[in-house]
């Protein structure tokens, strides 16, 4: 045991490993709506709806996701109705884990903190806490692995929805946006705030 991070050993906990549940299962647990840990594609179009993608942008993202990642997190599973429902299991997310990414979540999903701080440190020019969509390009252009165009797409699409979803006025994607985005908790805040605009058009 450690006194660190639950569920992180002392070698990783000095690495900045943070782990309670595993920040990667946080991440796509809000698109799992009913809290059966799997997440089907009509759950994973409300979670977009409920964060106010447009219906194009959630349809498209519900059936390229679940068909990227459903056979990768449930290996083993015959060919079967079930499998053609492409349900993905949140408990094996980190199976999924793609290539030419930041490396803030490590092999087993959990978060990697000095990773997710060399993202600004290495990129974010203009403003210290934000990246601009320059900058944002450029992170991307430098954690190309070669020839890992699988991982270039899934990183440029990922990248860029979260910059046009979460961008600021000023066409900043501010670190504390980016910070919400791997624990999952800006998912839930979006909902909320585009519950509390949509009742305030009510009144």
């Amino acid at each position: 045991m450690n006194g660190g991070y639950a569920g992180v050993d002392d070698e990783d906990a000095g690495r900045g490993l943070v782990s309670d549940e595993n920040a990667l299962q946080k991440h796509v647990a809000f698109f799992d709506r009913n809290n059966d840990g799997i997440i089907y594609p009509w759950e994973t179009f409300q979670g977009f709806r409920a964060i106010g993608a447009g219906y194009l942008l959630s349809l498209a993202s519900a059936f390229l996701i679940n068909l990227g990642l459903s056979r990768k997190t449930r290996p083993g599973k015959a060919f079967s109705l079930e499998t053609l429902m492409l349900g993905v299991e949140v408990k094996n997310i980190h199976m999924a884990k793609h290539g030419s990414d930041s490396g803030v979540y490590d092999s087993k999903g959990r978060f990697v903190s000095w990773k997710f701080e060399e993202i600004f440190a290495k990129f974010a020019r203009t403003h210290s806490d934000a990246l601009t969509s320059d900058e944002l390009k450029a992170m991307l252009k430098a954690n190309r692995e070669p020839k890992d165009y699988r991982g270039w797409v899934a990183s440029w699409t990922e990248w860029i929805t979260l910059y046009n979803l979460c961008k600021d006025k000023e066409g900043l994607l501010k670190k504390e946006t980016i910070r919400g985005v791997y624990d999952g908790s800006l998912f839930q805040q979006m909902e909320r705030e585009k519950l509390a605009a949509a009742g305030k058009k009510k009144e």
